[in-house]
């Protein structure tokens, strides 16, 4: 984020489908790295203008959502939220962040 109180400067990318994933085959694909950066900018921006991090989260939510019924069908996207359901049942996230919140 700028000083300025400017949103960050976000610049498109893209890979051809046959070079979705990282080169050396350990990494996650270069085009999720990247969009994870903007994503991280992005909320790095937001919190900075005091919007409530429940805002923030479900703002995206809503924009994932929105991207993922551009590519995807409904059933597809259930499977997706199964498993982010799935992933929060099992304690996933809170070892991501380290949080301990019920």
């Amino acid at each position: 984020m700028s000083s300025s109180g400017e949103p960050p400067q976000i610049h498109a990318c893209h890979q051809d489908d046959e070079d979705e994933s990282d080169q050396d085959g350990g990494g996650p694909p270069a085009d999720l790295s990247h969009a994870g950066a903007v994503v991280d900018k992005a909320i790095e921006y937001m919190t900075g203008q005091n919007i409530g991090p429940l805002a923030i989260a479900s703002a995206l939510l809503g924009g994932a959502l929105g991207m993922l019924s551009r590519s995807l069908g409904d059933e597809a996207i259930i499977r997706v939220l199964d498993n982010a359901i799935a992933s929060v049942r099992a304690g996933d996230l809170h070892r991501i962040d380290g949080g301990g919140r019920a």
